[in-house]
C-alpha cells in the first residue's frame, strides 16, 4: 500500500511510520518540523518538509504520490495555544485538514485514518468510562477542531466516497514524546526526574486520565488499515490513573529522590477522563497490551538513554 503519514516526524506518527514500513508498505511523510524531530524520521520513508496549509505543494504531492491511504497526525496540538489563538489553531487543524481532504479526493485516495481525541472531544464526562455515544462538548478550540474534522470526514465519506477511520486517543505516552511542551505529563515528569529536577503537580493531583502506551496506539493504526468499514473508535485502556499515582510510579522507575510538590490547579482543567474501548475490541480486535507500569519503564529507559547520549 502507498501511505502518506502527516506529522510523521512527531511522537506518535513516527512510531506508526516505522510499523507501516516494517509491514512492507511504501510510506511518505509530510512534516514542517515545527514540533517534529528529524531524528524520528525513518530513513526508508520519503520525507517532504512542507506545511499542510500550503495548498499548491500539497496538491502536487498528492497528484504525484498516488497514495492509497492518508494517516493524518499533523496538528497544532497545544490546547492552551488553541485557547490563546483560536484563529491559528483553526488554520492548521481545520483549513489544513480541508487542504488534505480536497487533494485526497482529487487524487483518488481510498481511506483516511485520523488521529482524533477522546478527552478533548467529550469534555467533562457524564459517565465513566465514556463510549463513542457520549455527548461531545469540547471546551477548547483544539477539541472543536477535532470534532469538526470528524464531521468533515463524514461529509467526504457521504458525498465523495472517501472512507475514514477516526481514532479518539486517550492520553498517549511513550518513547519520543516531547518533554518540553505543556502536554505529555509522563515525558515531562520522567525527563525532569532523570535530570534531578523537581516536577510540579498541578492542583491536588487527584485528576485522572486514561494513559495508553504508544505501541498500543500504533497497533490500532495498523488494524485500521485493514478495516473494511468506516467509523469512530476510542483508543484507551478504560483505566483511570490519577497524577499522584503517576508521579509515584515514575519516581520509582527513575530512582528519583524528589517529593510530591503541588501548585495551583490549571484553570478549566478536566478532572476525570477515561475511555471505553468495547467498540474497537469488537470491530478491530484491538485491546491494550502494555500495562501502565510496563510503559513507564520503557519510557524512562528511552529518556535515560537520551540523557546519557546527549540527544
Amino acid at each position: 500500500m502507498k501511505i502518506l503519514v502527516t506529522g510523521g516526524a512527531g511522537f506518535i506518527a513516527s512510531n506508526i511510520v516505522d510499523a507501516y514500513i516494517k509491514l512492507g508498505h511504501s510510506v511518505s511523510v509530510i512534516d514542517n518540523l515545527s514540533t517534529g524531530r528529524e531524528e524520528n524520521l525513518n530513513p526508508q520513508a520519503r520525507f517532504h518538509e512542507l506545511d499542510i496549509r500550503d495548498a499548491p505543494a500539497v496538491k502536487r504531492l498528492f497528484a504525484e504520490g498516488g497514495f492509497d491511504v492518508v494517516n493524518h497526525h499533523a496538528a497544532q496540538m497545544d490546547v492552551r495555544r488553541s485557547v490563546a489563538d483560536p484563529v491559528f489553531d483553526a488554520s492548521v487543524n481545520i483549513l489544513g485538514v480541508l487542504t488534505l481532504l480536497e487533494s485526497a479526493v482529487a487524487s483518488g485516495v481510498r481511506r483516511v485514518i485520523f488521529a482524533s481525541s477522546g478527552g478533548a472531544i467529550y469534555g467533562e464526562q457524564d459517565f465513566f468510562p465514556a463510549d463513542e455515544s457520549h455527548p461531545t462538548r469540547p471546551i477548547s478550540p483544539y477539541g472543536v477542531a477535532k470534532l469538526a474534522t470528524e464531521q468533515y470526514l463524514y461529509y467526504y465519506r457521504t458525498v465523495h466516497g472517501l472512507g475514514s477511520v477516526c481514532l479518539r486517543y486517550a492520553n498517549v505516552f511513550g518513547p519520543r514524546q516531547n518533554p518540553e511542551g505543556e502536554a505529555g505529563v509522563v515525558a515531562i515528569f520522567a525527563s525532569r526526574m532523570l535530570k534531578k529536577e523537581q516536577p510540579v503537580i498541578n492542583g491536588d493531583g487527584t485528576q485522572t486520565r486514561d494513559y495508553v502506551y504508544v505501541a498500543d496506539v500504533v497497533r490500532a493504526n495498523v488494524l485500521a488499515l485493514g478495516y473494511k468499514g468506516s467509523g469512530i473508535f476510542n483508543v484507551g485502556t478504560g483505566v483511570e490513573t490519577d497524577v499522584n499515582r503517576l508521579f509515584n510510579s515514575l519516581r520509582s522507575a527513575t530512582g528519583a529522590a524528589c517529593q510530591e510538590r503541588h501548585a495551583e490547579a490549571k484553570l478549566g482543567e478536566q478532572m476525570r477522563s477515561v475511555l471505553d474501548n468495547s467498540w474497537i475490541r469488537k470491530e478491530l480486535g484491538w485491546a491494550p497490551a502494555v500495562s501502565l507500569d510496563e510503559g513507564i519503564a520503557a519510557t524512562v529507559e528511552f529518556f535515560r538513554n537520551r540523557e546519557t547520549h546527549g540527544a
